[in-house]
C-alpha cells in the first residue's frame, strides 16, 4: 500500500526521524578499535530505551531473512553491504562498517543508514562511501513533485555506474509512513520518466548501496547479512525524505 501523508503528518514524523539521525551520528562517533558488534547493537537498544521508541526490526520477519531480526540496528562490515545481522565479532582497524536503523514513535518510522571506517581513513573505502553518498543526493534531488520513481533511479544509478561500482536493483529504497517497508519499490537505476508520478505527501527512504567489484549478492548462512559474492568491500547509505510542495525534505538529517 502507497501511503500519502498530509503536512501534519509529515510533521508527526519529525520527532523519529530525528532520534534516528541523532542515533546513527552518535554510534559513528562512539565506535572504536575492538568493539564488539553486539555491543553497537546493545547501545542503540539503550539510546531507543531512553526516549521510549520501538525497535522496526527485533520481529521484523520478511520473506527474504531467516526468522525474526532479532535486534535493533543492522551491522554490515566490509564484505556485508544489507541486513547484518549483529554477531560476536569485533570491529578491526580500517573497517568498513555500515549501520541501518528504523524505529517508529508515535506510530511513525523513519529509516537511514550510514558508512564509514573504523580507525585507519582507507582512501579506496572513501572514494566509494563518497560515490555512494553523491547518489543518494542526487536521487534526493529529484524526489520532488511531478517527477517519477524512474528518475530518482536514473540519477542513483548514473553516479554509481559512473563510478564504477557493482550493484543491482534487488535490494533499494521503499516507502516509508506507518510501516518501515512500504510501497512503491525504488531501485537505485532506471529509465529517467518511468515509473508512479511523486505525488506530495509520499515518504520515501532512498538507499543506494554498492560495492567495490560484483553485482552479485550471497547470503550469509545467518539467514540475514548479504554480501558481495566476490568478497569485495561495499558501502550503503539512506534518508528518508518526504516529498512536498516546496521540495524534498530529509527527516533522518545528521549532524
Amino acid at each position: 500500500m502507497i501511503e500519502i501523508l498530509s503536512p501534519r503528518e509529515i510533521e508527526q514524523m519529525r520527532p523519529a526521524g530525528a532520534f534516528v539521525g541523532k542515533v546513527l551520528s552518535t554510534l559513528q562517533q562512539e565506535v572504536r578499535v575492538g568493539d564488539n558488534l553486539l555491543e553497537i547493537d546493545a547501545r542503540a537498544h539503550e539510546m531507543i530505551r531512553e526516549v521510549g521508541a520501538e525497535s522496526c526490526y527485533l520481529d521484523y520477519a520478511p520473506s527474504f531473512g531467516s526468522g525474526p531480526f532479532g535486534y535493533v540496528i543492522c551491522t554490515s562490515v566490509n564484505d556485508a553491504v544489507l541486513h547484518g545481522k549483529p554477531r560476536d565479532q569485533k570491529v578491526q582497524d580500517g573497517d568498513l562498517v555500515s549501520l541501518d536503523f528504523a524505529v517508529s514513535i508515535d506510530g511513525w518510522v523513519c529509516d537511514s543508514a550510514v558508512s564509514f571506517n573504523v580507525g585507519t581513513q582507507r582512501d579506496e573505502d572513501q572514494k566509494m562511501i563518497a560515490t555512494a553518498t553523491e547518489a543518494l543526493h542526487a536521487g534526493i534531488e529529484q524526489a520532488r513533485v511531478g517527477n517519477r520513481i524512474g528518475d530518482i533511479s536514473h540519477a542513483i544509478g548514473t553516479i554509481m555506474r559512473g563510478g564504477g561500482y557493482g550493484f543491482n536493483t534487488d535490494f533499494g529504497g521503499h516507502g516509508v509512513g506507518s510501516t518501515m517497508h512500504g510501497d512503491p519499490h525504488i531501485p537505485n537505476s532506471g529509465p529517467r520518466g518511468r515509473g508512479m508520478k511523486l505525488k506530495e505527501g509520499l515518504v520515501i527512504a532512498i538507499e543506494p548501496w554498492l560495492m567495490a567489484g560484483t553485482n552479485d549478492l550471497i547470503t550469509d548462512k545467518d539467514g540475514w547479512t548479504l554480501r558481495s559474492a566476490d568478497g569485495s568491500r561495499t558501502a550503503h547509505v539512506e534518508h528518508t525524505v518526504a516529498i512536498t510542495k516546496s521540495g524534498p525534505i530529509i527527516m533522518t538529517a545528521r549532524d
